[in-house]
């Protein structure tokens, strides 16, 4: 596909890498020379220095051959009339980033086609709703669903309390006679690296005191099993402090607000007002949470979870460290820069979240809605979970999975047939119209690709 990307900050850049792997042709346009700078040593791009807005800039990006034109800079204007201009230039989809919460509320009554536009995307929005997930989860680090919620996916912590540390996943196998998950990646810090290990395992590979391990499992049983193993409960959240005066921090607090008590501390008193206006329901203080002793006199040793939600990475973590060593069992810490998500991890803030990483992997299941029937990736997983479909033709019809030259660097996680969830062992055959979850490695997904197509 020829795609032109408007727009380089942490958003367009993610999305650049992830479409430029699957072999496309990215234009990026910027007007920051570093950005652009950054771009071209580091990902097979073209860039152009310019005006996403106009005409003569998407002209020469390629715009009356473009496929597809993303709009992600920080000016909801910007992309809205980028892709209106793109779209008389003939291209076949736009997507915009928008910062309207009116226009994301109403884009199924409103004609977006009008302004030229097939699809809008609001970052803050979709990290709130990450959020409510997470916290009907709120013992895993990381929640998914997948085939409508037959299939599930959750991450947790293996520590002192968990029947699977020091096992071999053959060993632990034991433990679930049932066959209701199976691991399918860990997640190793390794000592002096900022990144850490991504294995896919087999039967051999040991959990150990430390690990990031992700299941997918039976959406009820199954979770219920691996939390039991891990030695984690699940929480009954109903007091939530949230820290942060963020775009996120206010959609947070207003969805949340219909199920949960909420306090929300901002340090910025014309947001305070601002939101003890708007938010009825949110108890409202000024302050700041690296205050501890405002925290404690806000009651923050009988919260049941704290968000950190700050624009501020640093203030984020330490507030939610903060909130660990007082004994709120869960937190969830906005990490701005996705390079700092792995730190974070190691630092103990197991749930991290950053919304620009959420709407960059939003847009690309958009675009990948042909290939598979549902891609996510995880943060601080190098790694892509994706759903695939057995078709009449594919290779793996009617075979059996230890058979098959499965990559080693993927795992097939679960599949449903009908409305049956299965956990495929080596006997296992796949039959037509299986949906597939497989966990795979980058530089492996397109053989699993085609495998399945």
């Amino acid at each position: 596909m020829n795609i032109i990307i408007a727009g380089t900050g942490e958003v367009g850049f993610y999305l650049s890498k992830l479409l430029a792997q699957e072999s496309h042709n990215i234009v990026i346009i910027d007007h920051d020379k570093k950005a652009l700078e950054k771009a071209t040593h580091n990902l097979d791009v073209s860039t152009i220095n310019g005006d996403a807005t106009s005409i003569r800039t998407l002209e020469a990006a390629g715009a009356k051959k473009a496929d597809l034109l993303i709009a992600v800079t920080s000016s909801q204007q910007v992309n809205i009339l980028s892709c209106s201009i793109g779209k008389n230039f003939g291209v076949k989809k736009c997507i915009a980033r928008i910062s309207n919460t009116e226009l994301l509320h109403r884009k199924d009554t409103f004609d977006l086609a009008s302004l030229g536009i097939d699809e809008v995307i609001y970052p803050e929005s979709l990290g709130a709703n990450e959020i409510k997930n997470l916290l009907k989860e709120s013992a895993a680090t990381d929640s998914l669903e997948f085939d409508g919620g037959n299939l599930h996916l959750i991450g947790i912590m293996i520590d002192d309390k968990s029947e699977l540390k020091d096992k071999t996943l053959a060993e632990s196998a034991y433990l679930n006679p049932d066959t209701n998950y199976t691991p399918v990646a860990i997640v190793r810090d390794i000592e002096d690296v900022i990144h850490n290990e991504t294995i896919i395992p087999r039967s051999h590979n040991i959990l150990k005191k430390g690990d990031h391990a992700y299941f997918i499992t039976e959406s009820e049983t199954g979770v219920d099993r691996v939390l039991s193993l891990a030695g984690k409960e699940s929480l009954d959240i109903k007091d939530i402090m949230i820290f942060g005066g963020s775009p996120l921090a206010y959609m947070t607090a207003k969805y949340l607000s219909k199920k949960y008590n909420i306090k929300l501390i901002c340090d910025d008193i014309v947001k305070c007002e601002k939101f003890a206006d708007e938010l009825p329901n949110v108890m409202v203080i000024n302050g700041s949470a690296t205050n501890i002793d405002l925290m404690k006199e806000e009651d923050l040793d009988n919260m049941d979870a704290f968000l950190a939600l700050s624009y501020e990475t640093e203030k984020n973590i330490l507030a939610s460290l903060a909130a660990k060593e007082s004994g709120v069992k869960k937190t969830i810490s906005q990490v701005e820069n996705i390079d700092f998500i792995p730190l974070a991890q190691n630092m103990g803030l197991n749930t991290t979240i950053n919304i620009k990483y959420l709407a960059a992997n939003f847009i690309f299941k958009y675009i990948s809605e042909s290939k598979f029937l549902d891609y996510s990736t995880l943060q601080g997983v190098d790694a892509e979970i994706i759903e695939v479909e057995v078709k009449s033709d594919s290779e793996v019809l009617g075979k059996k999975l230890r058979d098959l030259n499965f990559p080693k660097d993927s795992i097939v996680g679960g599949l449903t047939r009908g409305d049956k969830a299965l956990f495929p062992r080596g006997e296992f055959e796949f039959e037509e119209e299986d949906r597939v979850i497989v966990v795979t490695k980058k530089e492996t997904k397109s053989t699993i690709e085609s495998m399945f197509k």
